[in-house]
């Protein structure tokens, strides 16, 4: 900061290092290796997203190598890297390859090697978020905001909260949770045999028998779509 600023504003801090990128920085991030053509972002339990170089293809299939951990992925997993002009850029609207670990590689860059905790985006880019009240809902139709991220959110909530499945609307949406939970047993049928949807909580069995009732009480064919 010039001596000018530091007669304006006292004792004030120097707080360049919370604002810019430096350029020392810069020219360090410029200098990064950078493939476009291997180089990828790796889905990772504790990371969210790593980086790694495509040894191999198959079909559908990638071979990756992650530090020297050799991982075999489907290409779709696999998620494009940006040149090193964009590292720890001010807006992320402006990344050659605006994806989620893009994105989250920015922001973290960001925040841990520059202190920079601000992000400029687009309005259109942002959406706005629930009252409390619809956490972990179990029908997502009656979200105050019925978005993109909402949707998400709440899926990925319930899913860390052992709640498979959710409603939205007259569709029940499930997420396999690749092990086995005790909410198929007899016991369980007979707690949703005869209930109303909204009696229970979202569960396969409560479409199934709404199904089965109408087909006996009112007569009406029935058909479902499972995808």
């Amino acid at each position: 900061m010039t001596k000018h600023h530091h007669e304006d504003f006292g004792d004030d801090p120097d707080p360049a290092e919370y604002l810019f990128v430096s350029l020392e920085q810069k020219r360090k991030d410029q200098t990064k290796p950078y493939d476009g053509k291997k180089m990828v972002w790796v889905p990772d339990d504790k990371d969210g997203f790593v980086l790694g170089n495509i040894v191999s293809t198959k079909g559908d299939l990638c071979t990756v190598d992650v530090k020297g951990d050799e991982r075999t992925l489907k290409k779709e997993q696999l998620q494009q890297v940006n040149p090193p002009k964009f590292e720890k850029c001010d807006d992320v609207s402006s990344l050659t390859y605006l994806n989620e670990a893009s994105v989250l590689h920015n922001l973290r860059d960001r925040y841990i090697n520059c202190n920079l905790i601000y992000r400029q985006v687009k309005k259109d880019q942002l959406q706005q978020v629930n009252p409390p009240k619809y956490e972990k809902t179990e029908d997502m139709s009656n979200l105050t905001y019925l978005n993109d991220p909402s949707v998400l959110y709440n899926l990925k909530e319930r899913y860390y909260a052992k709640l498979i499945y959710t409603y939205s609307g007259l569709f029940c949406v499930a997420i396999n949770p690749y092990k086995r939970f005790p909410i198929y047993t007899n016991r369980v049928v007979q707690m949703y045999k005869g209930k109303r949807r909204g009696e229970m909580p979202p569960h396969i069995f409560a479409v199934s028998d709404g199904s089965y009732n109408d087909m006996l009480q009112n007569r009406e064919n029935q058909s479902m779509l499972i995808t």
